[in-house]
């Protein structure tokens, strides 16, 4: 059965124990490592978090780009929580590892910002790659960097995004290699999963979108590419990470990639179908 069909009963409850105690983990600095593979059937998502004066430009860049930033929660100015995702969930806590850019520049990465927050920050969580990866696992698809125990391949692309305010740049794209049948079967797959990136936005050639050499990706780890098989790239939720570096706002906080918000939702609630 696939991950996309389980019944949410008993299954759920057991998927909450899990991310439960993984977030826990987090907390409390056990796992500071990356999240692609862990608490598989559950929504993980990209974390962004602004200052309230920045707050409205980044809602309408995710807005005019909800391929790369497909928004899933919002938090009330000031407020850490995101019960709509967890009961638990505090975002000053809850990831990894946390990126923090001051004007576009990165200064900082911690595993707690609770000595950062502010009383007018908002939070911003988008739907990830790794939620699909779930879905691509189910479907009999193997997934290379899960099965390497490594990072996602990431990419800076020369496919533009629609600016949004103060905010602006280029797509960042994820890449999994997989034989051509297995690549139509991955977006017919993935196609299903719009708040997660949903389908491909290109296959094959990377130089055709500004990508020199898949043996070094801007983020993340290097992934074989075999003989036989295709690059596929997503979009990727780091591609706000470059609109942050133009738009330079005073402060703001990232997940590190590869890091993710691990949530309550099960990733069969993504699915439009």
């Amino acid at each position: 059965m696939s991950g996309l069909q389980r019944d949410p009963s008993d299954y759920k409850t057991h998927l909450l124990k899990a991310s439960g105690a993984l977030r826990q983990a987090i907390r409390t600095a056990e796992h500071s490592g990356m999240t692609s593979g862990l608490a598989p059937g559950l929504v993980q998502g990209n974390v962004v978090i602004l200052p309230a004066d920045w707050a409205g430009d980044f809602l309408t860049y995710c807005q005019n780009n909800p391929v790369s930033c497909p928004l899933i929660a919002v938090s009330d100015v000031g407020n850490p929580a995101l019960s709509g995702l967890g009961r638990d969930i505090d975002i000053r806590h809850d990831l990894p590892e946390y990126n923090v850019f001051r004007h576009g520049e990165l200064v900082e990465t911690t595993t707690d910002i609770g000595a950062l927050w502010q009383d007018d920050m908002v939070a911003f969580v988008l739907g990830c790659s790794f939620s699909f990866e779930d879905a691509l696992q189910q479907a009999g698809l193997s997934v290379r960097n899960i099965d390497m125990g490594v990072n996602v391949s990431m990419y800076r692309s020369n496919i533009p995004t629609v600016p949004g305010g103060r905010f602006h740049g280029d797509m960042v794209v994820s890449m999994r290699p997989f034989r051509a049948a297995d690549a139509i079967r991955a977006v017919q797959v993935t196609t299903r999963l719009p708040k997660a990136h949903g389908a491909p936005v290109h296959l094959g050639d990377p130089s055709l979108i500004g990508i020199a050499d898949l043996a070094t990706p801007d983020f993340g780890d290097a992934i074989e590419l075999r003989d036989g098989e295709l690059p596929v790239f997503w979009a990727c939720g780091v591609t706000p990470q470059v609109a942050v570096r133009n738009a330079k706002p005073p402060i703001c906080i990232t997940h590190v990639p590869g890091k993710m918000l691990i949530t309550d939702l099960l990733n069969a609630e993504l699915s439009i179908l």
